[in-house]
């Protein structure tokens, strides 16, 4: 007999515990059963978000969720520095993990099935590898990406090394795009975040062509970086790494009956950074806002209609981006972008981009390093 639920979320990452957050949020009785193939939820990374990203709602129900918050955040280029005067948050797989247990544990008909892959994903019903049935009215597939990018996206691709210090850092903000750094692989910037007065997240980043990752250069990369800025390494509290796909092609499949994938094997996710929380969040409060078998109607296909419109338009970029500029040259387009309106950049990241801004995106002569020359090299269809 197989255990029965109103959701079944497959994946103990971001986008299924985002559903179970908003779930609960709602008040709903609905009984839910998440899989994690792995001993914790989440796996080992961090997540961060701009203020603008969520919904006023949303915010309250993710808060639970946030290790740290920050008013601003800075970036720099040669030639330009800017603080980005609006909200800044950071969630760890560590909460995360807490967090999820509790919600689920508290909730009547809450069940976690934890180091248990799943075998097969029907519209309606899960198999795990142990033998164990699970039926939903909704099953969602949140494993993650799928495999394989047909030569068809960039990467944003990083090691990050969280710090712990002798002595305070004094850095009072993050630092998203620390771009002075030497331009290789592809547009590279530092990353900083500052967890404590004397604990550092640094991630060495790249929009790349290429997936690979040299991770023994890029850790002793990360601790030159720190001893030449002064400061003392205590000892390496974590290590992280990522790689995030940058589509430039591909098509957004609706989603009209189940399983719904979701999360980056579903393309809901921001193609133009990598990132999936704002996109992750909106989907979970459509799913919390249906009953279970009414999920496949109106409200998803609004949602995954408005979420391909512009996704299309971020795949467009990343096609002049990783197709139109040699990789040493990239930088100068994030240099411009953050010449723009904070309310431009806000929108950009929320995923929410107006014509008005679609236009301060294009207009204008191309920052340095466009070059059909390249594109015509690279033979790249």
């Amino acid at each position: 007999m197989a255990a029965q639920f109103d959701y079944v979320l497959v994946g103990g990452g971001l986008q299924s515990a985002l559903i179970a957050l908003a779930l609960h949020a709602e008040g709903s009785s609905a009984s839910v059963a998440l899989v994690e193939k792995s001993a914790r939820l989440g796996g080992n990374h961090t997540w961060c978000f701009h203020a603008g990203d969520i919904s006023s709602a949303a915010s309250a129900w993710i808060a639970p969720l946030i290790c740290n918050r920050w008013p601003g955040y800075r970036v720099r280029f040669h030639g330009r520095e800017r603080c980005i005067e609006r909200g800044y948050a950071a969630i760890t797989s560590e909460r995360l993990d807490r967090v999820i247990h509790d919600v689920l544990s508290a909730k009547e008909g809450g069940r976690l099935f934890q180091s248990a892959a799943a075998k097969s994903i029907g519209p309606n019903r899960v198999e795990l590898e142990d033998g164990t049935s699970l039926e939903g009215k909704v099953v969602i597939d949140a494993r993650g990406p799928g495999s394989g990018s047909n030569g068809r996206a960039g990467y944003q691709k990083f090691v990050g090394l969280e710090l712990d210090l002798a002595q305070p850092h004094r850095v009072d903000l993050p630092i998203l795009m620390d771009a002075t750094v030497e331009q290789t692989d592809g547009f590279r910037f530092l990353y900083t975040l500052p967890l404590s007065p004397q604990r550092l997240l640094v991630e060495d980043t790249y929009f790349s062509n290429d997936p690979e990752l040299e991770r023994e250069a890029l850790r002793a990369g990360i601790l030159d970086h720190v001893a030449a800025n002064g400061l003392q390494v205590k000892r390496i509290v974590r290590e992280e790494e990522g790689l995030l796909p940058m589509p430039w092609a591909g098509e957004f499949q609706l989603p009209h009956t189940g399983p719904l994938v979701a999360g980056y094997r579903g393309g809901f996710f921001h193609p133009g950074t990598g990132y999936s929380l704002p996109v992750a969040a909106r989907l979970a409060e459509v799913v919390a806002s249906c009953a279970p078998e009414e999920l496949f109607g109106k409200a998803l296909w609004d949602f995954a209609r408005a979420h391909e419109r512009q996704a299309s338009f971020c795949r467009f970029l990343n096609s002049m981006l990783f197709r139109w500029y040699p990789p040493h040259e990239r930088w100068h387009v994030f240099k411009r972008f953050y010449g723009l309106s904070v309310e431009t950049i806000e929108r950009f990241y929320a995923l929410r981009l107006r014509p008005i801004d679609r236009g301060r995106l294009l207009m204008g002569r191309p920052p340095r390093g466009f070059s059909p020359r390249y594109r015509l090299a690279r033979g790249v269809q």
